[in-house]
């Protein structure tokens, strides 16, 4: 029970064992003996409960579910996402508050099985003896998410089904999924079909790091998922507890719209491209009736194609607002609103697509910079990436709100100032720093603790070229970042890092090509070339001094790192 990550809130163990082998049988409801055998799969749980099952999914054999090995039950007193696991010499006992709670049971049994119960497969014979004890659990915040950005540079389906699995080996929740942004659009759109057809590729792509002279890779980069794509990743994801949060950033972060459908600009008359570099774009949206006309027409695309959508990230950052103040139709438009600057105007244009998503039964989510002007619908969810004061101004101002400032939640940046490290956009977030994170500070009021709904870690892409880098960067400071959203945060080190260790050996079986914590094995670092970071070049202290200064004065715009 020592080794269990994230760490539960109850955990003893008693004395004997009971045995647990691929085969076992498994008995309860079917929504949670389906999520029992989907969380336990090397198991291959034989169903005996013959009278609740859904004959369509499940493979059934009979038998006596009195003495299944593992026996599943639901108990609503345990609230939702909540789990009681017992383990004794006659087997193995669930009761859970809802499916997810029989999901998160199953993983913690998972972990209590050798490491070789997170392979794909085992050796034919195999049986394993599991502590008697007791676990119980349920999760400090609703929203324990992971930010995957797949516009900066696109990462095909199969890793985003993967990244699911390692979210739901966790307990992790939320998958906040970066479809759009100046390098790529990513989701079809059978609507406006230029946004795919030209959208969703570029040329080539930067390789050089700022303050060098632009240098490019020569090689053209792109894709996209199908509706389809997504109507399966969101399938997928829900099976494994995990809720997919689609994410446009609008109006600004633009440039790929503007490439497909350049009469949505503020400039129309200008010629646009996909975005082949980092940074701020001025290219913007209009935000005339036409532009949220067009929206709300992909929105309506996406979200029917992921199904339930309980909320839906509008982005809403980095907006540079020169083109709508130099423009007299815009202008004009403004003035008939009744709206004083270019700032309302956002905000309004902010609070039109809410309004829309509203109608369809999603909840905005936007970025800090959503926030300043006040003006946001009242049920809008802040991701405050600029740190605690934004985020407290938001919690005060009565919304909802996800921790995910840039320190310690964004893990585009290293871990470690060291050149063995590959490229990264600062030094450095390490585990520990994740680990003593506290999403809601103690020393705030508990009416603006309460509204802290969770935490989430941050995956920008533009030094994430693949898969592999994409493990290297998320495990295993994702590990970190799931015990502080499960738990509440922080950990103490000296009994978070021995279960760490442990973990890591679950990691090496289920195949992960995470970061040791001594450092990067030899074919992970940098070598010499364009993904060999560069320590110093950003120093993430400098990036928070300004950050605060940046939250403490209203200013919209993000530093270009």
């Amino acid at each position: 029970m020592k080794h269990l990550l994230p760490l539960p809130r109850r955990a003893e163990t008693g004395p004997g064992s009971a045995e647990i082998a691929p085969g076992s049988s498994v008995s309860g409801p079917a929504p949670l003996t389906d999520a029992v055998r989907l969380a336990l799969p090397v198991l291959d749980l034989r169903v005996l409960d013959l009278r609740v099952l859904d004959l369509r999914v499940l493979d059934l054999r009979p038998g006596d579910a009195a003495t299944a090995a593992v026996r599943v039950e639901e108990d609503p007193r345990l609230g939702p996402e909540a789990y009681e696991l017992t383990i004794a010499g006659d087997g193995v006992r669930i009761a859970a508050g809802d499916r997810a709670g029989a999901f998160y049971a199953a993983q913690t049994l998972r972990q209590l099985l050798p490491a070789e119960a997170f392979r794909s497969a085992v050796a034919p014979g195999t049986s394993w003896t599991v502590p008697c004890g007791r676990v119980e659990d349920a999760p400090r915040f609703s929203w324990r998410g992971a930010h995957l950005d797949v516009a900066r540079n696109f990462l095909p389906k199969r890793e985003v089904l993967r990244m699911i699995d390692l979210m739901a080996l966790h307990k992790l929740n939320r998958l906040h999924l970066h479809l759009a942004d100046d390098q790529g659009w990513r989701v079809e759109s059978r609507a406006f079909p230029l946004l795919h057809e030209v959208g969703s590729h570029r040329p080539q792509t930067i390789t050089s790091h700022k303050g060098e002279a632009p240098a490019f890779d020569g090689v053209p980069h792109g894709g996209h998922y199908t509706l389809s794509d997504l109507a399966e990743i969101a399938a997928c994801a829900r099976a494994r507890e995990v809720m997919v949060v689609p994410e446009i950033d609008v109006p600004g972060h633009a440039s790929a719209v503007l490439a497909a459908y350049p009469a949505l600009a503020s400039r129309p008359q200008e010629r646009y491209e996909v975005l082949d570099r980092w940074g701020i774009s001025p290219a913007i949206l209009s935000p005339l009736p036409a532009t949220v006309d067009f929206l709300t027409t992909v929105f309506a695309e996406i979200t029917d194609a992921l199904g339930d959508v309980p909320y839906f990230h509008i982005g809403g950052d980095e907006c540079v607002l020169d083109d709508w103040a130099a423009s007299a139709e815009i202008s004009a438009y403004q003035a008939s609103l009744g709206l004083e600057t270019t700032g309302d105007l956002h905000a309004w244009f902010l609070r039109r697509l809410a309004d829309a998503l509203a109608e369809r039964g999603s909840r905005a989510v936007v970025w800090d910079e959503a926030f300043v002007s006040g003006r946001l619908r009242p049920d809008t969810v802040v991701m405050p990436w600029r740190g605690e004061h934004v985020a407290r101004r938001a919690a005060a101002a009565g919304h909802d709100v996800v921790a995910t400032p840039v320190f310690p939640m964004y893990f585009d940046y290293a871990e470690a100032a060291s050149p063995e490290e590959p490229a990264g956009l600062g030094d450095a977030i390490t585990v520990a720093d994740v680990v003593a994170f506290a999403p809601a500070p103690s020393e705030w009021p508990e009416e603006e603790r309460a509204r802290v709904i969770g935490a989430q870690f941050q995956l920008w892409s533009e030094r994430i070229p693949d898969g592999r880098t994409l493990d290297y960067r998320a495990w295993p400071r994702g590990c970190a970042a799931a015990e502080v959203a499960w738990t509440g945060g922080p950990a103490a080190p000296e009994d978070f890092f021995p279960r760490l260790e442990a973990h890591l050996a679950r990691l090496d079986a289920f195949g992960v090509e995470y970061r040791p914590l001594s450092g990067p094995r030899p074919w992970q670092r940098g070598g010499t070339g364009w993904r060999r970071h560069r320590p110093g070049a950003v120093d993430v202290q400098d990036v928070m001094r300004h950050l605060h200064e940046l939250s403490l004065s209203a200013d919209s715009t993000r530093p270009s790192l």
